[in-house]
């Protein structure tokens, strides 16, 4: 049994390379997740996102929480665990379009994208040219919302930029996209699903299989008492207690057919809109894959 903190350069060829993004969002997978715990020779390795979404295409990290996009990219390469993702059916709270003017008169002119996510940027893409046959002028911007309010009619932030921005704006109409995705769907959204590489699945069966157990009894520890991802977020990010406790009772977890469902009907707008190369077809992790 043995742990290793290490890096997308440098980690163990025989260990199990697992990639940790320090967002809000995926704290409940990770909280109670103690890898000493695991006999499995594991290496936590930080990301943000896009590092992780590359690491994962390029081999150096074995499993870990990617985009719905990455994956979407990369499927074949992939397998999902059928019990773990980012999901919300409705509002997020976190992925917010920050509007200038109303929205049918900002989509006829400029849009400022974060560079931060391609997930939700594609997402938003799809709901203007599905919902509202709008093809705005995009450009791609760091999340500063006023720096991207100078150039855009409306500005697309996500994560902790949107979070804080939402905190304190006043001047802005704000659009959640889980809601306008629910509205014009009636589906889920699921914004980060939980891959593994097919060739870690067999080279190290039996370890993924004590890996994936492990990240499913943190959610559910996480889920049954989650004041202590509230408590912690106050003190990093921010906020109140009461916001928090309402951000984390939005997201769900999971990725059963519901949740399915609604990502495979945004892969199908992707392809159809150019957004993917290629249809995506779901391969799923189960306990009876073999090497």
């Amino acid at each position: 049994m043995n742990y290793q903190r290490g890096t997308m350069n440098n980690h163990h060829p025989d260990a199990i390379a697992i990639g940790v993004i320090d967002y809000a969002n995926v704290w409940p997978l990770f909280y109670h997740f103690h890898p000493t715990g695991v006999a499995a020779d594991i290496e936590m390795i930080p990301a943000v996102p896009s590092s992780l979404n590359a690491a994962m295409r390029e081999g150096g990290i074995d499993m870990g929480p990617i985009s719905a996009f990455a994956y979407g990219e990369s499927s074949d390469q992939y397998s999902l665990f059928p019990n773990l993702s980012v999901s919300a059916h409705g509002p997020v709270q976190s992925i917010l379009l920050f509007l200038k003017k109303p929205l049918l008169e900002a989509l006829k002119g400029t849009v400022a994208l974060t560079t931060t996510s391609a997930t939700s940027v594609n997402l938003f893409k799809i709901i203007a040219a599905k919902f509202y046959h709008a093809e705005p002028e995009y450009v791609n911007m760091d999340p500063n919302l006023d720096k991207m309010m100078e150039a855009a009619d409306a500005a697309l932030l996500i994560g902790d930029h949107a979070i804080r921005a939402s905190w304190s704006n006043t001047i802005y109409e704000v659009l959640d996209m889980g809601e306008l995705w629910r509205q014009w769907t009636g589906h889920w959204m699921t914004f980060a699903v939980w891959a593994v590489r097919n060739e870690a699945i067999r080279k190290h069966p039996a370890d993924i299989r004590r890996i994936v157990k492990a990240f499913e009894t943190s959610k559910q520890l996480s889920l049954k008492d989650p004041e202590p991802l509230v408590q912690e977020a106050v003190r990093t990010i921010g906020g109140t207690g009461d916001y928090w406790r309402h951000y984390f009772s939005r997201l769900h977890y999971d990725f059963d057919r519901p949740q399915q469902e609604g990502l495979q009907l945004y892969f199908q707008y992707a392809y159809e809109l150019g957004l993917l190369d290629h249809k995506v077809r779901f391969e799923l992790w189960s306990e009876n894959m073999v090497g």
